[in-house]
């Protein structure tokens, strides 16, 4: 086994506890890894992280489920959508050049790495939903689906906080849902890109493998982190793997300069922060309006 083989496989385990642990993020983990690390095209390392971090959400889901952290109806239908989505976005990423897909990788996940930081405004006191409505689940699947074919994304990055942001689902609930959304949806677009591109099945099933073993680690952590810690540091390791992506894409004299990344650290923690600070004002409570006196029951002197 050479050192670049044993790094790679090695650095699995990674895609699986983040997986296991937030619900998402193995994409993220993946597709840097297996292009910078393994130094797969870019192409045929989306199509092999969608096979990964597919095989690893689906056996991952086994210990959220029997801890009762997955609401399967808005699971199943999210990812029948989302599979819609995954397909069409892996046959037409065949036209669409690697660095653009890698780009708007990044871009995606800074964008949600905010929105979870931020957290979800006026969630406190509201019910929690036992299952979301049909139609946002459906719209919100073929979108996130269409995402993921193109970019190789499992779509965790963007399941997660639709589940939890928007649909109000508790963390816990959302990590455990999200992945039978990821499983259906990256086999999905996994078969859009066998159309077009080879895999090194070996290498495949030894990243697999890996993440399969770490995603057991993150599911059994799962249940113990408070929840909004665990949507903070999730939004927070997005944040991270973003800029890395991003950076990644740079020309090599902008890669390399030292002035330029301690910008971009300094712009991206300024950014991040001010939208925390945002979303942490309270608005005003309402004041109610007095209850008028009840004819006669004024005291009669």
């Amino acid at each position: 086994m050479t050192a670049t083989l044993a790094l790679t496989i090695g650095l699995a385990v990674l895609i699986g506890v983040s997986l296991g642990l937030l619900g998402g993020g193995g994409s993220i983990l993946a597709l840097p890894l297996l292009v910078y690390v393994a130094d797969l095209p870019p192409k045929e390392a989306i199509a092999t992280s969608l096979l990964v971090v597919g095989a690893t959400s689906a056996v991952g889901v086994i210990p959220h489920a029997r801890a009762h952290r997955v609401r399967w109806r808005t699971g199943l239908i999210f990812g029948f959508a989302g599979m819609t989505g995954a397909y069409a976005g892996g046959r037409l990423a065949e036209f669409i050049p690697a660095g653009f897909l890698l780009t708007g990788f990044a871009v995606m996940m800074l964008a949600t790495a905010v929105a979870m930081i931020r957290g979800r405004r006026g969630a406190e006191g509201r019910p929690v939903p036992h299952e979301l409505p049909v139609l946002r689940v459906v719209l919100d699947g073929v979108v996130v689906g269409l995402v993921t074919g193109l970019v190789g994304a499992g779509g965790g990055f963007l399941v997660v906080p639709a589940l939890a942001l928007l649909g109000g689902l508790p963390m816990p609930v959302a990590v455990g849902t999200s992945l039978v959304v990821i499983a259906m949806k990256s086999f999905a677009g996994l078969a859009g890109y066998l159309s077009s591109v080879n895999i090194d099945w070996g290498l495949a099933a030894a990243v697999t493998a890996a993440a399969i073993v770490g995603s057991f680690v993150g599911g059994r952590l799962a249940g113990r982190i408070p929840a909004d810690i665990l949507r903070k540091a999730f939004g927070w390791f997005v944040v991270v793997m973003g800029v890395f992506v991003l950076g990644q894409q740079l020309p090599e004299e902008l890669r390399t300069s030292p002035l330029l990344w301690t910008g971009v650290g300094v712009g991206a923690t300024v950014t991040v922060a001010l939208a925390v600070l945002r979303g942490r004002r309270k608005p005003e409570p309402r004041r109610e309006p007095a209850a008028p006196v009840p004819v006669g029951s004024a005291s009669r002197h």
